[in-house]
């Protein structure tokens, strides 16, 4: 059996996504605890906020909405603001190929602030989406926007810096 060729990360776009940071009234920002996935290796930090992505035809903030309920079951929102341009990150080369289904060289997202409205019962992570769709997260918590590069995979730091860069005037 030969080993995987290597892919060259340049011959691949980036996945176009959505990323979404959810305040409750706090000030405080939701993050969930992953799933075990082909992404993560053992030792990395596992927190992430929702995102994920754009479906053809669609339109970024719809995109947002859907993800975040899909991934949390949080419906009830307010839009606070929207990042300017978008950001994007490169997968390590020993996953270029593997993750995001072997498609994309990483990701390019647009991100979006709301206000959590509604009730913490709301969230539902292990059974998102009202049930309907996959559970990417096994646990969660409110946390300051600050900390969050501190809780991502190396990889996607950057973009969480932009992130909190992006809406740290929303912060207390």
């Amino acid at each position: 059996m030969s080993a995987k060729k290597p892919v060259d990360p340049t011959s691949l776009p980036y996945r176009p996504c959505v990323g979404t940071v959810v305040f409750n009234r706090d000030g405080l920002v939701f993050i969930g605890e992953r799933s075990p996935n082909a992404e993560l290796t053992p030792g990395d930090p596992v927190w992430q906020l929702p995102q994920g992505g754009i479906d053809k035809g669609e339109d970024p903030l719809p995109a947002a909405r859907r993800e975040l309920f899909e991934e949390t079951s949080i419906r009830t929102v307010s839009l606070l603001a929207e990042a300017e341009g978008w950001f994007d990150y490169d997968l390590p080369p020993e996953l270029v190929g593997i993750a995001l289904k072997g498609k994309y060289r990483g990701q390019r997202q647009k991100w979006f602030a709301f206000r959590f409205d509604g009730d913490e019962s709301e969230i539902n992570v292990l059974e998102p989406g009202d049930g309907s769709a996959e559970a990417e997260f096994i646990s969660w918590r409110w946390e300051p926007l600050e900390h969050l590069p501190s809780l991502i995979v190396p990889f996607k730091r950057k973009v969480y810096e932009q992130v909190v860069s992006a809406f740290r005037h929303l912060a207390p």
